[in-house]
């Protein structure tokens, strides 16, 4: 949501609260908002709307893990998600290319496990065994806050950037997997550095995709 859907924001949820017989709050408003602010306002409405429809939930009145679980899933759901666009990212690009997601969660877990390079070719066998580590590892980016520090690129087996400057061609451009805007945003805001840092869990209420102050374990 941008600034200008805030006071629309609060209204729908001030009536949505009113509907189960609750009042709203400056502090109950702020915590909705840093929960949602990552969500677009059209999202956050055709879930509450689903939330009061529901059989089970409906019940009683949302919380913001009800609006978050509604739009984006439970970090499961994400994590599984998450691991299916990057394996055929590994499928379609291959490892020559530098790549960028629109989730800087997956360049994390992919920095953790030795790169792109190392991802794309990896055996067949130990897939299973490599699903299991990236989704592990998403979940625990997803539910530890936002990434503030991350790889703003995961490179490719290719020459380095200095070898086209010398020869006064411009660096290949790399692949953006997923939604192209978001893409360039990752890529805009992260860094060369791989090392890793999140926000702290007051600043991640939404606890979603994000955006650790310290990698998850490598066990290999």
């Amino acid at each position: 949501m941008t600034p200008q859907d805030r006071e629309p924001f609060a209204q729908l949820l001030t009536d949505v609260l009113g509907f189960y017989g609750q009042t709203t709050s400056t502090f109950a408003l702020t915590v909705w908002w840093e929960a949602c602010r990552n969500l677009e306002f059209s999202a956050v409405q055709r879930a509450l709307s689903r939330h009061a429809m529901d059989p089970d939930r409906g019940m009683f009145a949302p919380k913001p893990a009800d609006v978050v679980r509604q739009v984006m899933g439970t970090p499961t759901d994400r994590a599984a998600r998450a691991w299916s666009i990057t394996l055929d990212a590994a499928s379609r690009v291959g490892a020559y290319s530098d790549v960028v997601f629109d989730d800087p969660i997956i360049h994390a877990c992919i920095e953790d496990m030795g790169g792109w390079v190392a991802l794309c070719r990896t055996d067949t066998d130990r897939l299973s065994y490599l699903q299991h580590r990236f989704t592990e590892a998403y979940r625990a980016y997803s539910n530890r806050g936002d990434l503030t520090q991350y790889p703003r690129k995961l490179t490719g087996d290719r020459s380095p950037d200095d070898v086209y400057m010398a020869r006064g061609l411009p660096p290949p451009k790399p692949v953006l997997i997923g939604d192209p805007a978001r893409a360039q945003l990752v890529l805009t805001n992260g860094s060369n550095a791989g090392r890793l840092q999140i926000t702290s869990m007051g600043e991640a209420l939404h606890g979603a995709i994000g955006l650790i102050e310290s990698k998850a374990e490598d066990a290999a």
